[in-house]
């Protein structure tokens, strides 16, 4: 996408794997009255969403939604972390959030409980378990470029999120025993109990999955790029 301070050749680097993919999902405080779909795209004015700056999802996805599918979307940037924007949500300073789903539950905890934050809108290739009600934004979707789009720079994103990279030539050998060991480990009880006691899910993405959806970002279309691009900018 050309954004600065990259630093790295991501085609390069040797994939362990990711222990559990970001499931994004948009969520928004009931106070804000944006509780479904129908809300959200009958709004009179834009809805307030807390982002903390490019490159980040709550800020890049938004952006991304706004051009996809033309919801009413004001962007406030500058928050330092989810933590704050979280504060906002609860003070009604912005509406909502762009947050994996596993980040709500771990995180958001009172809020979901009291039933303060509403998912509105899931981020998703298929429907969460914890969340078969709420609709998929590439549902919503009304060309194929819109759904391409939501494919590369939401799914792939959710899926590529957290991995776990070695550098570039790192022996063959080496690769295959440290992914080997990363996927034992998250099958191991012990880890998984731990998990389970903070309320994160683990599902792990292998390395030869996390290598192939990079290479596949790099054979899109210039076109759509483009369109990338001028949603981020613009958003």
């Amino acid at each position: 996408l050309g954004q600065p301070g990259i630093q790295f050749e991501s085609r390069k680097m040797e994939y362990i794997g990711a222990p559990f993919q970001d499931n994004f999902m948009m969520g928004f405080s009931r106070a804000s009255g944006i509780i479904s779909m129908d809300k959200w795209i009958a709004a009179k004015t834009p809805v307030k969403i807390g982002g903390q700056a490019p490159g980040a999802a709550n800020e890049d996805i938004p952006k991304l939604l706004k051009a996809t599918l033309g919801l009413p979307i004001q962007l406030v940037s500058g928050y330092k972390g989810s933590a704050d924007i979280r504060l906002a949500v609860n003070s009604g300073e912005v509406a909502g959030i762009c947050n994996a789903w596993e980040s709500f539950k771990s995180t958001w905890r009172k809020e979901l409980e009291s039933d303060q934050v509403v998912m509105v809108l899931q981020l998703i290739p298929k429907a969460h378990p914890d969340l078969p009600g709420v609709p998929l934004a590439i549902d919503h979707a009304r060309t194929d470029e819109a759904r391409q789009l939501i494919r590369a720079g939401v799914h792939d994103y959710g899926t590529v999120a957290r991995p776990f990279v070695l550098p570039p030539g790192t022996p063959k050998d080496r690769l295959q025993i440290l992914r080997k060991a990363f996927l034992d480990t998250l099958k191991d009880p012990e880890f998984q109990a731990e998990a389970k006691k903070a309320r994160l899910d683990v599902d792990p993405v292998t390395g030869e999955e996390l290598r192939e959806i990079v290479n596949n970002l790099f054979k899109l279309d210039a076109a759509l790029l483009t369109k990338w691009k001028q949603a981020l900018a613009t958003g």
